[in-house]
């Protein structure tokens, strides 16, 4: 139930702050390979899997089933080839290492129990010139900071209003 009002509440949120605007601003290049860490019902994944293009790789990734259902939901309807949608348990995922060039962290870091794990294991998937853009989710951007720097995994490079530009430290 709390997976459907998501879903609900982020289809009113993007009637003001459509997904194309705020994806635009992601700096993917055709490609990458992206990582959609929380991915929820995939609201990103139809753009990003359009920006990578044939040779980049849209990884879709999150705790719940239902997400990961409704990511295959839109792999079929758009027939997004390059998207593939991973279930985790706990703060390790089943993708290769130094694999990523962009790890997207958006609307659930609040949600993270045990911040320094999930950050070593959002850095071991990221190549050495990766980046990873981390919302605040519903808590103060000094938290945000706080945890990351604490990490010793990522450097925060660049601030704006909805996240922080990370590279691993």
């Amino acid at each position: 139930m709390a997976f459907r009002a998501m879903s609900a509440a982020y289809k009113i949120m993007d009637l003001f702050y459509p997904v194309e605007k705020r994806v635009s601003s992601f700096r993917i290049e055709e490609g990458y390979t992206v990582v959609d860490y929380g991915c929820g019902p995939g609201r990103y994944i139809e753009r990003m899997s359009r920006m990578v293009g044939q040779k980049g790789k849209v990884y879709a990734v999150d705790i719940h089933e239902l997400a990961i259902r409704s990511v295959k939901e839109k792999i079929h309807k758009y027939n997004l080839e390059n998207v593939e949608p991973i279930l985790v348990n706990g703060y390790s995922c089943d993708i290769y290492d130094h694999i990523a060039d962009a790890i997207f962290a958006l609307d659930m870091f609040h949600m993270i129990e045990h911040p320094v794990p999930f950050l070593k294991e959002l850095s071991r998937i990221t190549k050495e010139s990766g980046f990873l853009l981390i919302g605040d989710g519903h808590q103060p951007r000094a938290e945000t900071k706080t945890k990351i720097l604490g990490s010793n995994s990522w450097n925060v490079v660049v601030e704006t209003k909805d996240h922080l530009n990370c590279i691993p430290a």
